[in-house]
């Protein structure tokens, strides 16, 4: 009979809830003795294994959860072994039942989540599998956390019977090496890396960024509010579908080649014209309008830009007219004017096609994972603007890896005021959000360190993304109750000073969490989490970025950090030879930065081999400084250095022996030069 009934139950899930199921060969690799850790994320888990597994394998459940009424039900289709967490030997008669051939199910976290991601882990599991000498076998369930038997409810919109997904992973083994409590810690500590890993080993990153939106937009809703800015009108992810197609259609007509340049503030007509760029299969080059117009037209030239997409508005509001005047060979299409273009039947079927996202954008669906997403422009140590590209698998990827280790949901709001030209502010501060269902308020500068308290307090913002010189000017300028509602503050793009991370501690009692990336790596490589937090680092290294360490001439601790992963670039474009994609070589990329990485895996930042400044987040290059006041005093050696500065990280300074040289001069010739005015040292 409970065979039977099994079989009953199978057959409505897989109706019900569409259950798929994918790496049923990955089970058939284990040996007679297996130990089988799946996350938990509602009260139908264990039916669903006991279900879909190739075999009927036990479950170790803890006694008083046993006793609950809801898992009554479940207890009278599966086959159980109870463990008393209040009895030692409840853990060891589990230990030789293992070792007597047998598998059993475990749930490392312990409880269902009530976050929608990984909870805490604790080590019991991980010490039945080394003592029973067992395999582990890996499993992600998927979506259960949006039933009605999860644990969710008020905190992320319940479906009556959501697609479920199953992914059994490849077998492996837990190490640990030290001894005693320690052990148990390292061991608890290693699965909950290892449930990371899995969660994002089962994740489907291998896609074009609309389809992951689209797919976001199915799964909390077409009427969920995504994305506001300084207008203050919400927009959803229908709205944000509907202006892209009726955008698209009179863009189609204007722009030239494939890669498109995008001139534009934080705001909503910025992310609008993202997703009709890509819904026409087109690459957007995303421009730094405070670069300079040398600097934006060298970008340009080195990724074959021939169309720049702006606003009139923002043009004029931001006073950049001498900026659009510098850039005459190229041909500028202003927002506005394209919006006067939409006709009747484009907006008619631009309403058909966002209720039938996938059918509208089915052709943006087939592109290729690998293919180009963006093009960002970071210095090269040469001065000259180098593009880096990124494919849509780059960014999906690294947002799932961040996904992976810290819980966004659908009840958060993002407070985004980095630049969408910055991958920092592109794919955290925007993508990421549309991903997970989180509602972003996009602000158009950083720099307004008393209007963005303001606004957080006003929109009751969960999330704040920032670096270190804004963070500090953001608290400074704050009234203690401003960033109440903070859930995460992440900071980025350089190193978070003592001082801030005090400031914050004190004033508003929110803990910083520091990370690190560059933008060839899409680009977060490592971060502090709540799982894994330490002072002094920038976290652990994602899900799925390997890492070597290598040696540099006369630095004695630590070495360069070379990175490889999913979410390493596609390549450089270079000036002299734009158009032409330069790959990193066997997928290794080299960051310039000097690391220590400890024996729990926490990396440690302690110097550059690159010959860069970082102010309040931006790189600058010194040899373009250099190269400048060589062009200026012609007869005079010079030098540039990077030196530490309290409001942003670093300032740089200009070293000469002839004392006549004076700063003004120099700033009128880096004026006409195009130097960006961030590069203007402080002091000669």
């Amino acid at each position: 009979m409970e065979k039977i009934a099994l079989k009953i139950i199978k057959l409505f899930l897989k109706l019900a809830f569409r259950v798929e199921v994918r790496g049923t060969e990955n089970y058939n690799k284990l040996g007679r003795r297996a130990v089988i850790l799946s996350n938990h994320q509602s009260f139908l888990d264990p039916v669903l294994l006991a279900a879909f597994l190739p075999e009927k394998p036990s479950f170790a459940i803890n006694t008083l959860i046993a006793k609950m009424a809801a898992v009554q039900a479940v207890l009278s289709v599966i086959k159980v072994f109870r463990v008393d967490p209040t009895n030692p030997m409840s853990m060891k008669s589990l230990i030789e039942y293992v070792q007597e051939n047998n598998k059993v199910v475990i749930f490392p976290e312990g409880r269902i989540t009530i976050t929608g991601s990984l909870m805490k882990v604790y080590e019991g599991a991980g010490m039945v599998a080394e003592k029973a000498d067992a395999d582990i076998l890996p499993v992600i369930i998927e979506n259960a956390e949006y039933t009605i038997f999860s644990r969710m409810k008020g905190k992320a919109k319940l479906k009556l019977f959501p697609k479920i997904r199953i992914t059994i992973l490849p077998p492996c083994r837990i190490e640990a090496h030290s001894t005693g409590r320690e052990r148990r810690t390292e061991i608890a500590n290693n699965i909950q890396t290892k449930l990371s890993e899995w969660y994002f080993a089962s994740s489907n990153y291998h896609r074009p960024i609309l389809a992951s939106v689209i797919d976001a937009s199915i799964k909390y809703g077409a009427k969920k509010v995504i994305a506001e800015d300084i207008n203050r009108k919400p927009m959803s992810y229908r709205a944000l579908f509907l202006k892209a197609l009726a955008l698209s259609a009179p863009l189609s007509k204007k722009i030239n080649g494939n890669n498109i340049g995008v001139l534009l503030p934080n705001a909503l007509a910025n992310l609008v014209t993202i997703v009709a760029l890509h819904k026409l299969g087109k690459v957007p080059a995303m421009l730094n309008y405070s670069a300079g117009a040398t600097n934006i037209s060298n970008a340009c030239k080195t990724a074959e830009v021939k169309t720049i997409v702006t606003s009139r508005a923002f043009i004029e509001k931001g006073d950049l007219g001498h900026l659009i005047a510098g850039l005459g060979e190229y041909e500028i299409i202003y927002l506005e004017d394209i919006a006067k273009k939409i006709g009747f039947f484009t907006k008619v079927t631009a309403l058909v096609g966002a209720l039938l996202p996938k059918l509208a954008f089915s052709k943006a669906l087939k592109l290729d994972a690998n293919s180009p997403a963006f093009i960002l422009f970071t210095s090269g140590s040469e001065g000259v603007p180098k593009g880096v590209v990124l494919s849509h698998a780059n960014i999906s990827a690294n947002i799932q890896q961040a996904r992976s280790v810290i819980d966004f949901s659908e009840r958060d709001i993002a407070l985004n005021a980095l630049p969408m030209f910055h991958s920092f502010g592109l794919t955290a501060g925007t993508i990421l959000p549309l991903f997970s269902g989180v509602k972003t308020f996009l602000y158009p500068s950083p720099l307004h360190y008393n209007i963005i308290p303001e606004i957080s307090y006003a929109i009751q913002a969960t999330i704040l993304f920032g670096t270190d010189t804004f963070l500090s000017r953001y608290g400074k300028a704050a009234h203690p109750y401003d960033f109440y509602a903070l859930r995460y503050i992440i900071a980025g793009a350089e190193k978070l000073k003592e001082s801030t991370r005090h400031l914050w501690a004190e004033k508003f009692g929110k803990r910083i969490f520091e990370g690190y990336g560059v933008t060839e790596t899409s680009p977060v490589l490592s971060l502090n989490t709540p799982f894994f937090c330490k002072h002094g680092s920038v976290g652990k290294l994602l899900p799925n970025v390997e890492r070597k360490i290598v040696p540099v001439e006369g630095i004695a601790e630590g070495g360069e950090l070379w990175v490889k992963g999913p979410n390493v670039m596609l390549g450089y474009l270079k000036l002299e030879n734009a158009g032409v994609l330069q790959p990193p070589e066997n997928g290794w990329y080299a960051t310039g930065d000097i690391v220590v990485i400890d024996e729990e895996g926490f990396v440690k930042i302690v110097g550059r081999a690159k010959r860069f400044a970082k102010i309040a987040g931006e790189m600058v290059s010194l040899p373009m400084v250099e190269d400048c006041a060589a062009s200026l005093w012609k007869d005079d050696p010079v030098a540039v250095i990077a030196v530490k500065d309290e409001r942003k990280g670093e300032q740089v300074v200009l070293i000469t022996p002839n004392k006549n040289r004076n700063l003004d001069e120099f700033k009128k010739h880096a004026a006409e030069r195009g130097l960006p005015e961030i590069a203007i040292p402080k002091r000669i």
